[in-house]
């Protein structure tokens, strides 16, 4: 069932969905409480049929596997989830993964790193870039993909990986957090329309998640990173999300590095608006499932 698109922004009004991202005593706040409270990260009980869920550990790392049941999987990709770096992976993750798989017909690889105040960009980048390693010796397409927090790992991810060797890594990137430093003067604009994030929580965290790496660290905030030599990138992003103008930056700075770059912008839309159960996310969710199909470009 679809809800209105319109009803999205004043449902997250009225839960304060944006307290831990508005304000640095909010994010606190959250840490605190996710900390002492942890959130369970399993796929939901009642996932699509038409695949199959496994689940290792990399070190002390669950890390899910998701095959499509009925056909033989062509392909990889690795999906690293969103959260603000705090939260931990949702059904609406868990669906879109899901999808991925049975729909593009590959196997999808969900690495559950260290949230918040545990883990830090270092910690979950190298975790990133140990399994797509490893799919690499099994398989010739190995694809990154990732939303808000876990945009930022899995871009940071390409880029290490690029540096390695694995050039033209196709990314899918979903409302990516892109500079953890908040300093792009058009966010304050933007935030007025934006019932979700902030900035002087975001900014917080983001420094929180740098650990021992400099903030504006390109394993930190990937928009400082060089993308020569990088795959097909697809970029997801609404208007009405802080992250916005961030995005529209690496579009600019991946094109001038000669990077293939796909836009899917909506307007007046939110942070990761692709998994609301909304009708546009739903035609979103078939653009990110095509460019995550072996033999299609992002």
């Amino acid at each position: 069932m679809f809800l209105p698109e319109a009803i999205i922004p004043p449902l997250l009004r009225a839960t304060h969905a944006n307290a831990p991202f508005l304000t640095e005593a909010g994010a606190i706040e959250e840490v605190r409480k996710l900390a002492l409270t942890p959130t369970p990260c399993g796929p939901p009980k009642h996932l699509r049929r038409d695949v199959t869920v496994t689940v290792r550990r990399e070190g002390p790392h669950p890390v899910y596997t998701v095959t499509p049941s009925k056909t033989t999987a062509t392909g990889h990709v690795i999906y690293v989830h969103g959260g603000g770096w705090v939260h931990e992976i949702s059904r609406q993750h868990w669906a879109l993964i899901a999808q991925i798989a049975a729909e593009a017909n590959t196997t999808v690889t969900v690495p559950i790193y260290d949230l918040l105040p545990h883990g830090n960009a270092g910690s979950a980048h190298d975790l990133v870039v140990t399994l797509f390693q490893q799919a690499s010796e099994h398989d010739n397409d190995v694809r990154l993909a990732g939303d808000s927090a876990g945009g930022q790992i899995a871009l940071s991810a390409a880029l290490t990986l690029r540096d390695q060797g694995h050039t033209s890594i196709r990314t899918v990137l979903l409302s990516p957090a892109l500079d953890l430093t908040f300093s792009n003067p058009q966010i304050p604009v933007v935030l007025p329309t934006d019932p979700w994030l902030g900035i002087d929580g975001g900014r917080y965290l983001g420094n929180l998640w740098a650990g021992d790496l400099p903030v504006e660290d390109p394993r930190v905030s990937p928009l400082n990173g060089d993308f020569a030599r990088l795959g097909p990138m697809m970029i997801l992003t609404g208007t009405h999300d802080v992250l916005n103008p961030d995005a529209h930056l690496l579009v600019t700075n991946a094109r001038a590095a000669g990077v293939q770059v796909t836009v899917v912008e909506r307007r007046n839309a939110i942070h990761v608006f692709p998994l609301l159960p909304t009708r546009p996310s739903a035609t979103a969710r078939s653009r990110i499932v095509e460019a995550l199909r072996v033999g299609k470009p992002a």
